[in-house]
């Protein structure tokens, strides 16, 4: 079993920046895909960000390319998420999720295997 917990959200102004933290029971950011998601009140859970294990890429939602970057430290069996220029729309749940690598999308938060319980980020002023 696979245990993430994540950190670093909060309340920031529009216009600017949190890191998000995934710390990972084992070192499963070098075995796994891993990726973001985040779930607005009365929304459903959507797609951030995610790196793919196999071909070492990353990817971005269209809402949060060019301002979110989301990066893996392997010697801490860590991912993180950086958040720029942050919006009211970015208010969410963020949540960390990893899975076995395979040749699905990265997008479907169902075919993802193991959660953390999710941080806060509100964007307000």
């Amino acid at each position: 079993q696979v245990q993430l917990v994540e950190s670093g959200g909060g309340l920031v102004q529009p216009g600017g920046s949190l890191r998000l933290a995934c710390a990972t029971s084992t070192p499963t950011d070098s075995r796994y895909d891993m990726a973001w998601f985040r779930q607005a009140p009365g929304k459903g859970r959507e797609f951030v960000a995610a790196h793919r294990k196999n071909n070492n890429h990353a990817y971005y939602s269209e809402d949060v390319k060019g301002r979110f970057t989301i990066t893996k430290d392997n010697a801490k069996s860590s991912v993180y998420l950086q958040m720029n220029n942050l919006k009211p729309e970015d208010t969410a749940v963020y949540f960390c999720a990893a899975r076995r690598p395979r040749a699905v999308t990265v997008t479907n938060a169902a075919e993802y295997d193991y959660w953390g319980q999710g941080t806060q980020v509100t964007v307000s002023s």
